[in-house]
């Protein structure tokens, strides 16, 4: 049967979401084999992919939307990360057939490509082209993480912050993460985020919201997180 468009479309996003393309490109059958692995799911704000604990029966790459993982209970949940479009997630523990060690759950509206544990590992145990794909996404997302944790060590508040700002921002300039989630990020207290905030915002390198800050001046915020 001959492709449709909106088959088409869902390949070629598949094909952009996995590391880098000069690593042993995926051919069709390749794209085809991880379309088979799985399918498009929507969430709802609010609602999870998956939570802490239970059994990890599958992976998802984020397709469009943001998805805040935490850990402990919803009432009392602290926020561990937030992550968007090409994002895999959960991989780690299906991978190693443990429990999920966090929760997954949609701010807004998500849509994510759900990889299936028992149909996915079979097809990558046969292709060392979506293998190593693989392996390359995975490794981009925790040598950011290794960025962001190494950006950390020696620097003040004020630095901390704005090398996470300037990480952590869309394509507008905008992060999505309140006070108290930037002080878990960075293990420090809400308080003196917000005088770190208060202070990059009274220099006229932010400006402030609920939940958001927009970023006005990305070179002076880059200087600010370099300083010790």
């Amino acid at each position: 049967m001959k492709p449709t468009l909106a088959d088409q479309q869902h390949l070629a996003w598949l094909a952009r979401s996995f590391g880098r393309p000069d690593y042993l490109p995926l051919s069709s059958t390749d794209l085809e084999v991880l379309a088979r692995a799985g399918e498009i799911v929507k969430k709802y704000p609010g609602t999870h992919l998956f939570k802490e604990g239970e059994a990890a029966t599958g992976a998802f790459l984020v397709r469009d939307g943001e998805v805040d993982l935490y850990r402990g209970p919803s009432n009392q949940r602290e926020i561990v990360g937030r992550v968007g479009p090409g994002a895999v997630i959960g991989d780690i523990a299906m991978f190693s057939g443990q429990p999920y060690i966090s929760s997954a759950r949609a701010v807004g509206h998500v849509t994510a490509f759900q990889f299936d544990r028992d149909r996915l590992l079979p097809e990558l145990a046969r292709s060392p082209a979506i293998t190593l794909r693989w392996l390359v996404a995975s490794l981009t997302q925790l040598e950011r993480t290794q960025r962001r944790v190494l950006n950390l060590m020696h620097k003040t508040v004020l630095a901390q912050v704005a090398g996470l700002l300037v990480n952590e921002s869309d394509e507008r300039g905008d992060v999505g993460l309140s006070q108290a989630t930037i002080g878990t990020l960075l293990g420090a207290s809400r308080q003196s985020v917000n005088e770190a905030l208060s202070e990059l915002k009274r220099r006229g390198h932010v400006e402030t919201g609920y939940r958001l800050v927009r970023l006005l001046d990305v070179p002076a915020l880059k200087q600010t997180a370099a300083e010790d």
